[in-house]
């Protein structure tokens, strides 16, 4: 047993098998205590066995991330037991992949409920404790799907990249209560992945090699709005840019002058990652101004 989580309190969705039981159990060795939770009751409690019999203290809880009244009752359960919760990694997911063209609307938002509004749900239940407490970290697990687009994915895209905007206005608010919300985009082989990549990179891809990542984002000195990209032992950082662009104004050829100038506006020399939203319109009305204030300058 490693002491880097020691006292700390973290809850674990779906970490049953895969990529969540990995989480669980590497936090475990870290000093963690760790509320595993999962559909199956019988998964949860085996996870919470292997924890136990490396020394370590676990809770195991069956609900679905979706319910409100069952995240609420395992929430409350980690805080008579230890009296905090510091910690939530929201992991759990499902898969229902098809083109668009042959996707229903129930298999969208069926994925996106899981995903996005699961995740929603359980970092609302933990949120009043982990201000109160004025510590807390909490970790959506997005995707290369989400950032970047893969084919027969537009569920599951769309939802890991909802939970990367969830995660830069939790951590937003949170940030004078001590709470840091920061994106894990994993690649691991686990049920989620054995029919969309090949045998031997699955075999490189063991989820054990994700889970050290998550040191990283919760510990004490932790970041805040990070995207941590994980797998196969490899990290890397992905971030929400916004270039230069260029100020073309509200002339009745701004359709056409944009086309013209396109390789301007994307343009990455100067990119910037925005500490805020608002960012865009402050810098928006600054270009337009300073365009205002030039043309009258012409004029005297």
């Amino acid at each position: 047993m490693k002491m880097g989580l020691a006292e700390r309190v973290a809850i674990v969705t779906g970490a049953g098998c895969g990529l969540g039981r990995a989480h669980a159990l590497y936090l475990a060795r870290q000093g963690a205590r760790v509320v595993v939770n999962d559909l199956s009751q019988e998964a949860a409690d085996a996870v919470v066995a292997e924890i136990v019999a490396a020394g370590g203290d676990a809770l195991g809880f069956a609900a679905s991330v979706t319910d409100e009244a069952g995240v609420a009752q395992m929430v409350e359960a980690a805080l008579t037991r230890w009296n905090r919760i510091d910690i939530l990694i929201n992991n759990a997911g499902i898969l229902r992949d098809k083109s668009f063209a042959k996707m229903s609307i129930d298999e969208f938002r069926l994925v996106v409920d899981v995903h996005l509004i699961g995740a929603a749900v359980c970092s609302k239940a933990v949120w009043e404790t982990m201000r109160t407490q004025r510590h807390g970290r909490i970790v959506m697990t997005t995707s290369s799907s989400g950032l970047y687009g893969n084919f027969g994915q537009a569920n599951y895209g769309a939802a890991k990249m909802a939970l990367v905007g969830l995660m830069q206005t939790l951590a937003i608010e949170g940030e004078k209560y001590g709470i840091r919300v920061n994106c894990l985009a994993p690649t691991a082989a686990t049920r989620m992945t054995q029919d969309v990549l090949p045998n031997e990179d699955l075999r490189l891809l063991a989820p054990e090699l994700v889970s050290p990542g998550l040191m990283a984002l919760v510990g004490d000195e932790a970041p805040s709005r990070a995207i941590l990209c994980a797998g196969a032992g490899h990290f890397a950082a992905a971030h929400v840019t916004l270039t230069q662009g260029v100020q073309i104004g509200g002339g009745v050829d701004a359709g056409e002058q944009l086309a013209t100038e396109w390789s301007s506006v994307v343009d990455r020399a100067g990119e910037i990652v925005p500490a805020y939203g608002f960012t865009q319109a402050e810098r928006e009305v600054a270009s337009a101004a300073s365009a205002v204030a030039r043309t009258a300058a012409g004029r005297g």
